[in-house]
């Protein structure tokens, strides 16, 4: 029995438990879900829902006696979604604040980094996320496609340290085992090879998109970079139990290195600087021995052209101390360096993040000299 310990999960719950006839909600296999997310957060965890469901609850509401037009399917996710929201509301004390994305908000920058805030200012206010491809306006070049993707790259965009899948088996196994008896579950998997893609099958139930594929695919996303993959069982209540107790109750795809490292990996080597901020010696220290956000207040000279998510380089001096994604446009950072947060709004005439630089967005690279 594998030790199964995390800080901040998404957890994604697909359609086939949301609405298990297909056509409304249903909190029949939701209530050891919801507790298992309530008593986390209890702990300190940070929890990340990723909801199916949308289209399966408004069918139901959008009489049709045919295979539902791309529109149909639309509305029926325009009318599903309060559904499935107030399913999920119920269960908790805490706002639930629903996201929507379509796979273009997670390929543009900008959109990329807005999204990043928002989740992080939402967990900040012990509400619960619940991430939902935007199926209302969605078309299919503008699709993620399933929920394991998305979950995967909302565990991405939220530096989650794992991702739990929640199926309607109680994980991946050495062959189907609704139709190979001898099939035995795989409780580990250290490297996500061409012979794990093969145990793969197709969709397991009818109204989900994704099979076991799809979720080997977002664990393969997602241990690349740092985050931990876990299948479980969402029918059987029993499984949140033993994740409660940190016990592995179906199949764990191990990281293949820390999350921290994987970022601060990415952000060394991989974006390439498009400027530099220089810093004073508050702010240097403020930075390299407290781990602190990077403050307007702080700042002493804007180098380059770039964009609110570039990456740009903190300089102290000659010395290059750390590099990050910038929350603000170089010419709104002249206009502000050297000033207090609380002028934000005066200054640029809107009210944008207080800090130029979040922590969580930051790797150092040197220690100044001296």
């Amino acid at each position: 029995m594998s030790d199964f310990t995390w800080k901040r999960a998404v957890i994604k719950v697909g359609s086939a438990l949301i609405a298990p006839d297909g056509l409304q909600v249903s909190a029949k296999y939701l209530l050891p879900i919801a507790r298992f997310i309530t008593e986390s957060r209890a702990a300190g965890k940070e929890v990340i829902v990723v909801s199916s469901g949308s289209v399966a609850a408004g069918r139901g509401r959008v009489a049709v006696n045919h295979t539902a037009s791309i529109a149909e399917k639309q509305a029926m996710a325009a009318i599903g979604q309060t559904q499935m929201m107030s399913n999920w509301q119920r269960f908790f004390d805490c706002p639930c604040a629903q996201v929507l994305l379509t796979a273009g908000d997670l390929r543009d920058r900008t959109r990329y980094v807005n999204i990043k805030n928002t989740l992080r200012e939402l967990l900040n206010h012990q509400a619960l996320p619940i991430v939902n491809e935007n199926d209302t306006v969605a078309v299919a070049e503008l699709k993620v496609g399933d929920n394991d993707n998305l979950g995967a790259y909302t565990a991405l965009v939220a530096q989650a340290d794992t991702l739990i899948i929640c199926s309607d088996i109680d994980g991946l196994f050495t062959a189907d085992p609704r139709q190979d008896p001898s099939a035995t579950l795989i409780p580990n998997v250290d490297s996500i090879s061409p012979a794990i893609y093969a145990l793969a099958g197709g969709a397991g139930t009818a109204m989900g998109t994704g099979g076991m594929r799809t979720k080997i695919e977002a664990a393969d996303k997602c241990t690349q970079s740092g985050i931990q993959t876990l299948i479980v069982n969402g029918r059987n209540g029993e499984v949140f139990d033993r994740l409660l107790k940190g016990n592995n109750p179906g199949t764990l795809f191990s990281a293949q290195q820390s999350s921290q490292k994987a970022r601060a990996l990415w952000l060394t080597h991989t974006l390439a600087s498009k400027g530099s901020i220089q810093v004073d010696a508050g702010a240097t220290r403020a930075i390299v021995c407290k781990g602190a956000s990077l403050l307007p207040s702080g700042i002493t000279h804007v180098n380059g052209k770039f964009c609110a998510g570039d990456a740009v380089e903190i300089k102290s001096g000659t010395q290059t101390i750390a590099k990050g994604l910038v929350l603000y446009d170089a010419k709104d950072l002249h206009k502000i360096k050297g000033q207090k947060s609380q002028q934000i709004a005066t200054l640029l005439g809107f009210a944008g993040s207080e800090v130029v630089i979040h922590r969580d967005d930051m790797v150092l690279l040197d220690k100044p000299h001296g």
